[in-house]
């Protein structure tokens, strides 16, 4: 059976992913670091900006205006970063994660420096906490590349949105899981290996996966632009904006690193 055609084994890879990033947090993963004081002094003077691919700002007339008094939920965001800089900076801010440890951190920065932000642990597929029409911005960075399928991530962000309603979503460049970056990371080769879409549980072979699960890492999936783009328009959303940049020095460099924006974002709203 080749590798393509291999079972994907019995793993639900939502329960799996929100132990492997309890884990992440216990072990300091750069994304799991809570802002500072002096960043959220900094918000409440009108001074932030919180990142959606990579550690590239993103871009504030993405906000559509003052965030003051609006209701966004930060989706698949949770951590102590993008949430409580939002939430200093005038903002109602929900904060939705698959990870209760992740959203621990939210509510650490929140009781230290007395911000009000609410915390919601789930898969970022199913938002049925939430009824429709309840936020005004949606803000999603790269963490759907968590989700199995990213198309009911759109849906429902879009069902949740008031109309006018915008969605600030991140991803990766699909290109980044064509290649064997185990063999990569060993000795610095570079082959092409698998399609798009890709999955860790379907694609990856037996003892790869075996060694990724026994080191708690989070399960990966590689959509293609036709999911991350087009199901957003498939969803109803409108695209106004677009924007890339590449992995920062302080992140892993894969084969393409040096060579292509490995991070995409995008601007959409929910037309009313």
């Amino acid at each position: 059976m080749t590798v393509e055609q291999r079972a994907a084994p019995d793993c639900d890879p939502v329960a799996y992913n929100r132990e492997a990033w309890d884990r992440q947090v216990a072990e300091g993963n750069m994304w799991t670091r809570p802002v500072d004081a002096a960043a959220i002094a900094d918000a409440r003077r009108g001074d932030w900006s919180v990142v959606l691919i990579g550690l590239h700002p993103t871009p504030r007339d993405w906000f559509g205006g003052d965030v003051t008094g609006r209701d966004l939920l930060l989706l698949a965001s949770g951590g102590g970063q993008q949430g409580p800089l939002l939430a200093a900076a005038g903002a109602r801010v929900t904060v939705f994660d698959n990870s209760p440890a992740q959203l621990a951190r939210d509510r650490e920065v929140a009781a230290e420096n007395d911000l009000e932000i609410r915390t919601q642990q789930g898969d970022m597929a199913e938002l049925s906490a939430f009824p429709d029409a309840c936020f005004d911005l949606v803000f999603h960075p790269v963490s759907n590349v968590f989700a199995a399928d990213v198309l009911p991530v759109w849906r429902e962000a879009f069902r949740v949105l008031r109309p006018g309603g915008r969605l600030l979503a991140g991803f990766l460049n699909p290109a980044c899981f064509v290649f064997d970056n185990e063999l990569y990371d060993r000795c610095g080769e570079e082959r092409l290996r698998y399609r798009i879409p890709f999955s860790d549980l379907r694609d990856l072979p037996a003892a790869e996966l075996d060694a990724k699960r026994e080191r708690g890492e989070p399960l990966e999936f590689g959509h293609a632009l036709g999911d991350l783009i087009g199901g957003q328009i498939a969803a109803g959303f409108t695209i106004v904006g677009f924007d890339e940049c590449r992995r920062s020095e302080a992140e892993w460099q894969g084969p393409l690193s040096s060579r292509l924006c490995e991070y995409m974002a995008t601007c959409a709203v929910k037309p009313g």
